[in-house]
C-alpha cells in the first residue's frame, strides 16, 4: 500500500488530514476526506500514477468535503459515505458549511455504506466501522493487512472528536471508541482527520483505565 497524507488548511483550526491510498499493483486509488486544495490532490495522484476509484468521506462536515465535487469532476471516482450522514451532505445545518466557509454546499453520494461493509482497492481490503458520536453517520476505515485505521474525527491522538455539533453525542462517541476501536489490535496505527497519528495501544489507557487525556 502507498499512503500519502496531505494537510489541507481549512481556516477552522487544525488542518484537515486528507489521505491518498494507492494499491501498488493495480494503481487503484482512494482519497479520504478531500477537504480542499484539489490541485494538490490531483498532482499527488498523478505522481503516484493512481487511478481514482473512491472518494471516501468519514463524515459530512464542511472541513472534510469541500473538495469533493471538483475532485470528482477532474478524476472521477465514486463518493462513499455512511447512509446516516448522506442527508448531511445536502443539509447546511448539519454539514456546517455556512459557518465554516460562508457558503452552502450540496453533494450526493454515489453509494451509501453501512457498518462492516468491505471496500476493495486492488489487493487491499478495508472494513467500514460505523462510529457514531461526532456525527450520527461517522465512520472509520480499517485495513487489517496494513494494520491501519483511518479514524476521521472520531479518534484523535489523546482525545476524541467534538460532540457539540448537530447529530453529535458524547455517550455515542465514547461507546464507539471503547467498544469498537479499542478492540482492534494494539499495533494498529490510527490516522485521524486532524493532528498526529497514534496507535490503539497508546489510546487504551484513556478509555479502558480512565486515565487523563494526552496533550
Amino acid at each position: 500500500m502507498i499512503l500519502k497524507e496531505l494537510k489541507i488548511n481549512t481556516w477552522v483550526g487544525d488542518p484537515t488530514n486528507c489521505y491518498l491510498v494507492v494499491d501498488e499493483e493495480s494503481k487503484e486509488a482512494m482519497v479520504i476526506d478531500p477537504a480542499n486544495d484539489v490541485d494538490k490532490i490531483v498532482e499527488m495522484l498523478n505522481i503516484l500514477e493512481g487511478k481514482l476509484k473512491y472518494i471516501y468521506l468519514t463524515h459530512c462536515h464542511g472541513d472534510h468535503i469541500m473538495g469533493v465535487m471538483e475532485l470528482k469532476e477532474k478524476c472521477g471516482g465514486k463518493i462513499l459515505i455512511h447512509r446516516d450522514d448522506a442527508e448531511g451532505l445536502n443539509n447546511s445545518e448539519i454539514n456546517l458549511t455556512p459557518y465554516l466557509y460562508q457558503q452552502n454546499i450540496e453533494l450526493e453520494a454515489d453509494s451509501r455504506i453501512d457498518d462492516e461493509d468491505l471496500i476493495h482497492l486492488g489487493n487491499l481490503q478495508f472494513k467500514v466501522i460505523h462510529t457514531p458520536g461526532h456525527t450520527k453517520g461517522g465512520t472509520c476505515l480499517y485495513c487489517k493487512k496494513e494494520q491501519c485505521l483511518f479514524s476521521g474525527d472520531t479518534l484523535f491522538r489523546g482525545t476524541w472528536g467534538r460532540t457539540d455539533v448537530p447529530t453529535g453525542s458524547f455517550e455515542g462517541i465514547i461507546d464507539s471508541i471503547t467498544n469498537k476501536l479499542m478492540k482492534l489490535p494494539d499495533e494498529t496505527i490510527c490516522y485521524p482527520g486532524h493532528g498526529l497519528s497514534t496507535r490503539i495501544k497508546d489510546e487504551k489507557p484513556i478509555y479502558l483505565e480512565l486515565k487523563p487525556k494526552l496533550l
